[in-house]
């Protein structure tokens, strides 16, 4: 367990490293584009909202209410992208997780250290995030600041099997499954932008099953200080399940390819 743990760590520090030499690349995308997209959508689109009646919102504003969701899309969005093109680049472009596993690192430790950190992309990220929608009054109680762990296990719960589907991949095609079969309809459809009950029955339950849904209903119960523990404790178990599962999976098919 402890050689485990330290050669984790050393894949954590590598992917440091790396990301210290080119975090400049990740600015527009991690901290610029949701901060625009919260001015945007709380604030322009909210004040027409708030307007005309936020009855079907629980009376709160429209920033108060979507806050917490784009919070949670932001984790998953970014998640997405640090569990698709890196992890294929290592298997088949640039090949950098062979020359790992060379060393007395297992597929295992990779696999590890690459969530640890898409863990750490997400917590940074999100925390700047939380801090922006806090200064624009989108949170409605303290414990909404809670809402961030929120946000890493929903990305860990989308990181983790989406690394292991990357595994099976030879081209990037298939990620383009991924974002317009998976991240798009997520993004709109898990509740962050209105309440889900409003979709047609059918696509309301497929709204259910995403691991999104159930970390923006968190996050904004949270933020709003509506916390049902029953229905709190459903989403953490159902996130849990899924970066649990996601884990195995990416641990398995890392070990397939690259143990031939």
């Amino acid at each position: 367990m402890a050689v485990a743990v330290e050669n984790g760590r050393r894949m954590f520090d590598y992917w440091l490293t790396v990301y210290k030499r080119t975090w400049q690349g990740t600015m527009i995308s991690s901290f610029l584009l949701p901060m625009l997209y919260l001015a945007a959508m709380g604030i322009g689109l909210g004040s027409f909202v708030d307007n005309n009646g936020t009855g079907a919102l629980g009376g709160v504003s429209y920033l108060q209410f979507i806050a917490p969701g784009l919070l949670a899309s932001t984790a998953l969005q970014i998640a997405v992208g640090e569990a698709t093109y890196p992890v294929l680049s290592g298997l088949k472009w640039q090949k950098f997780y062979y020359s790992m596993i060379a060393t007395p690192l297992r597929p295992a430790d990779v696999v590890y250290g690459q969530l640890a950190f898409i863990a750490f992309r997400v917590f940074t990220s999100c925390a700047v995030f939380l801090v922006i929608i806090t200064l624009f009054g989108g949170l409605k109680s303290p414990f909404g600041a809670l809402g961030l762990l929120v946000a890493l296990l929903v990305g860990m719960a989308t990181a983790a099997p989406i690394a292991a589907f990357a595994t099976t991949l030879e081209n990037d095609s298939g990620f383009a499954m991924v974002f317009r079969f998976g991240v798009v309809p997520a993004f709109l459809f898990s509740g962050a932008f209105f309440p889900v009950s409003q979709l047609p029955d059918w696509i309301e339950w497929l709204a259910y099953v995403s691991p999104l849904w159930h970390a923006v209903d968190l996050a904004r119960n949270l933020s709003l200080g509506t916390v049902k523990p029953w229905l709190a404790l459903l989403n953490i178990g159902y996130l849990l399940a899924w970066f649990l599962a996601g884990t195995w999976l990416a641990v398995r098919g890392f070990t397939k390819r690259l143990i031939k």
